[in-house]
């Protein structure tokens, strides 16, 4: 975006409001916050872009570089957080105001700027689906963004689905994955990593994301004493938190019981998800509910990993099947994600070669700098 010039009736002027609890960037976890910085940093590079966040110890109250603006603001419940950053909005206008995964902030945008283009950017049908809203109520909320987009032609599709009289506000812009940090490793440090995690000489299948119950975990734990049966050197390593412990404790009792050889990683920081990705054989996206994009299928195949992945949601916008990766469509059966994990297990030539078409193929289409090219034009058409 920032090489070439742009005419001043080009520039746009964004205001991007982020949900609220957590700063931006995060420190830990907050995938929408780390989305917003991500795409904020390289949309101002050629447009003027204000992100609003909640105060948090450590950050700065506003913080500025070259065309990007962040503004921290304390945070509450109960309107507390939006009513901090709309008095710190004040009299500024702006050509788009950002909603970021918070329809409900809408109403309350709306009624301090009757005349502003409102967008509101949904990452999933989290918040405009019971139990957090009924299809009525989510549709009156939406009723009050002139743009809805969405992080995927799948997640776009549903959007209009579930809000038919809405549909002509629905735009879809893929997230992407930062190329020059989630990128394939050198013989070295790929070396250096397995034998760090004790993955020399084996067969190392790897899991990344939240522990909750969509996200599949169990259907992996079975697929891999499938797996073992024929490819006895595979080790499972889970990276990742945020899950209740009950159900934590339940994934390990059921990998102890289940006699696979796994390591619980427990949260891992962006910082380090790299090497994650770098120690695996075979990245495993296993989710069970709709999956409105699947950004960790990004980062495994932007990293140089073969991935196997479910066939749902966004997912099959990112792999495509055979040629950059493995999709099971049967997502729900182990023994079908067994015999795709076996299938690269079996043909590391092959599956060597998928991955650096996946890897050509993410430069070419998922990169943050294509997400806010993407977006910025989507708003410079309605300025």
């Amino acid at each position: 975006m920032g090489n070439r010039s742009w005419k001043r009736s080009e520039i746009v002027n964004i205001a991007i409001i982020a949900p609220g609890e957590i700063p931006v960037p995060p420190r830990v976890g907050g995938s929408v916050e780390h989305c917003i910085a991500e795409i904020a940093k390289r949309m101002a590079t050629a447009h003027r872009v204000k992100v609003y966040s909640r105060k948090s110890p450590g950050y700065a109250a506003e913080t500025r570089k070259g065309g990007l603006t962040i503004v921290r603001v304390p945070g509450g419940k109960g309107g507390r957080y939006l009513g901090s950053v709309l008095r710190s909005i004040g009299g500024q206008t702006f050509d788009w105001i950002q909603i970021d995964n918070r329809p409900s902030f809408l109403p309350t945008v709306r009624k301090r700027f009757p005349r502003a283009r409102i967008a509101v950017f949904l990452h999933s049908t989290t918040f405009v689906t019971p139990p957090n809203a009924s299809i009525g109520k989510a549709s009156r909320l939406l009723s009050h963004a002139n743009l809805i987009v969405a992080n995927s032609r799948s997640l776009a599709s549903r959007l209009r689905s579930l809000f038919p009289s809405l549909k002509h506000k629905v735009r879809h812009v893929p997230l992407g994955v930062d190329l020059s940090e989630f990128r394939p490793p050198s013989p070295g440090q790929r070396s250096a990593v397995r034998s760090a995690y004790g993955a020399t000489g084996s067969f190392a299948v790897l899991f990344a994301g939240r522990l909750v119950p969509k996200k599949g975990v169990p259907v992996l734990v079975k697929a891999m004493e499938h797996v073992r049966r024929s490819v006895p050197s595979a080790k499972l390593y889970i990276a990742g938190g945020a899950g209740k412990r009950a159900y934590v404790s339940r994934l390990k009792r059921m990998a102890a019981a289940s006699r696979v050889p796994v390591r619980f990683l427990g949260y891992v920081s962006r910082k380090r998800m790299p090497s994650m990705y770098w120690l695996a054989d075979c990245f495993v996206c296993p989710s069970q509910g709709h999956e409105a994009f699947g950004l960790v299928n990004v980062e495994a195949m932007a990293s140089g990993t073969p991935c196997v992945a479910s066939r749902n949601g966004g997912i099959r916008e990112v792999v495509k099947h055979g040629r950059t990766g493995r999709l099971v469509a049967r997502y729900r059966s182990p023994q079908a994600f067994a015999e795709q994990i076996k299938a690269v297990a079996r043909d590391r030539g092959s599956a060597s070669a998928m991955a650096l078409r996946a890897r050509r193929d993410v430069v070419s289409r998922f990169g943050w700098s294509s997400t806010a090219a993407r977006l910025a034009r989507i708003y410079r058409a309605g300025k």
